[in-house]
């Protein structure tokens, strides 16, 4: 009995300090990762403060390299929730096993106690009696029998607890390991924004030369080309609403006072770089504005190349695309009031096809540059009025520009 205490103890021992060493680990990641998030936290105050300054060459390339080093941290960030999480499942697998072999010992002595009842059962009244010197001797039997029964179902609930605890463990590693999964995409899409944003920095550098003459050239030809843009695009909306041309219509109903809190923010830790309407930059009225003299018809939102961009309230995917002036845009409509959220310039879409029903805070995309942009943003546009219609001269799908947008920030919080 005293080895089986001692190899027992020895047993308890070992799982202690082994899930204290695995505790140790978890909490240094823990650690780890609360650092790289301070870290990653100032790389994206600074690509804010970059963003406030007047563009210059400079300034983009200091924006972008603090892009690439907050990308990097969020790498970083993600691999030690791997690691952690890996431990932990390690620590789940480790309990289903021990429980797993308490079960086995259970069914085991479960089924010599069957066993024993078995015979005992199967004996003939007269045999009993033989079998036994006096009647006291024949109800201690009886006695033991019902002790033995009494234990027999106690173990049989014990077996079944263990059972219940094995699934929930079980169930337990599976959402673990889902989380592990989602946690290697995760960082693979970090990866591929790193990549493309060091792209887009060696890109700048061998336009421009290094010159901030060339870059402010550069810009200035990027507005040229939007101005002629939007004032195709009048034009092109003007025929479309004439003719009734649309391949889709949504208008909006009874829409709710400006200021009630319908939708949340479409990015985390975002910026606002532009507002709605007649900013400083659309130049309302003149031909040459980037935006042929119409203004702003959304707010543009940065927090960095390939950051998630979320549905900002449950809707319905109602249309998508990509065409030379939006890049890869998303529409969607939400109900009750059947408004439309737009999303445009993003890197890359998530696999969701219209009719695709989502809720709020999903990812749809990541922030990019496609279209006629210079710098990473996504566009966050709100309509009451919302229809799409093909350019014939490229065949590619477009929707409405400003008439029929409203200000976003009349209903985010």
């Amino acid at each position: 009995m005293s080895v089986i205490l001692l190899l027992i103890g020895s047993f308890l021992c070992t799982n202690s300090i082994s899930a204290q060493t695995d505790d140790q680990r978890i909490e240094e990641l823990r650690q780890q990762i609360e650092a790289l998030e301070k870290e990653a936290q100032q790389y994206r105050s600074n690509i804010a403060g970059e963003q406030a300054k007047a563009r210059s060459l400079q300034g983009e390339i200091s924006m972008l390299n603090n892009q690439i080093k907050n990308i990097q941290a969020q790498m970083n960030i993600t691999s030690k929730n791997i690691s952690k999480t890996g431990i932990e499942i390690e620590g789940i697998e480790g309990s289903i096993f021990d429980t797993q072999k308490n079960i086995d010992y259970k069914k085991d002595t479960v089924g010599r106690l069957v066993l024993d009842l078995y015979k005992k059962d199967s004996e003939s009244l007269l045999t009993v009696l033989l079998k036994n010197r006096s009647i006291s001797d024949f109800f201690n039997k009886i006695q033991y029998a019902a002790n033995l029964n009494a234990t027999l179902l106690s173990l049989i609930k014990d077996l079944k607890n263990d059972k219940d605890v094995l699934e929930d463990q079980k169930n337990s590693l599976e959402g673990k390991k889902t989380e592990l999964e989602i946690l290697s995409q995760k960082q693979r899409q970090q990866s591929t924004a790193l990549s493309q944003t060091k792209t887009g920095k060696n890109q700048l550098l061998t336009q421009t030369k290094g010159q901030e003459a060339q870059y402010q050239k550069m810009l200035a030809e990027v507005e040229r080309k939007k101005s002629l843009f939007f004032t195709e695009l009048k034009e092109l909306e003007t025929k479309i609403i004439q003719g009734g041309l649309y391949i889709l219509r949504v208008q909006a109903k009874n829409l709710p006072p400006k200021g009630t809190n319908l939708f949340t923010w479409p990015e985390d830790d975002y910026r606002l770089t532009q507002g709605y309407g007649c900013t400083s930059y659309a130049r309302c009225g003149r031909s040459r504005g980037p935006y042929g003299g119409a203004p702003h018809n959304g707010i543009d939102l940065a927090a960095g190349y390939g950051s998630p961009i979320k549905t900002i309230g449950d809707g319905e995917i109602i249309a998508n695309g990509k065409n030379d002036g939006w890049g890869n845009w998303v529409a969607i409509k939400h109900g009750p009031y059947d408004l439309v959220s737009l999303y445009s310039h993003l890197s890359a879409f998530e696999f969701l096809r219209v009719g695709t029903q989502i809720k709020a805070g999903q990812v749809i995309g990541y922030e990019g540059n496609t279209g006629n942009v210079t710098g990473s943003h996504v566009h966050l546009s709100i309509y009451k009025d919302f229809f799409t219609y093909l350019k014939e001269s490229n065949g590619q799908l477009y929707f409405n520009y400003f008439e029929g947008s409203i200000n976003p920030l009349d209903y985010l919080p």
